[in-house]
């Protein structure tokens, strides 16, 4: 379920042209606001959700390989039991 999120926030996020078609006039989507600032110039808000957007896809990684590994060292310890 936490893959099939990221990999659908990450998609979301390279659908520009999507989000302004399907987007109302008053709303305003990430990637949409994402857009108009980079048009204008890097700014350091830009900079900082960067940060967080790769901060949070680390931190998921991480958490899935630590569980990962520590149900195949049970995995195996309960193998060398039986």
């Amino acid at each position: 379920m936490a893959a099939g999120w990221l990999l659908a926030f990450t998609l979301s996020l390279d659908d520009l042209v999507i989000a302004s078609f399907v987007s109302g006039p008053g709303a305003n989507t990430l990637p949409m606001v994402v857009f108009s600032s980079v048009r204008m110039g890097v700014s350091p808000k830009i900079n900082a959700l960067a940060t967080l957007i790769i901060l949070i896809v680390s931190l998921a990684t991480l958490l899935a390989w630590f569980f990962m590994r520590r149900n195949e060292t049970r995995r195996k310890a309960a193998l060398r039991e039986a």
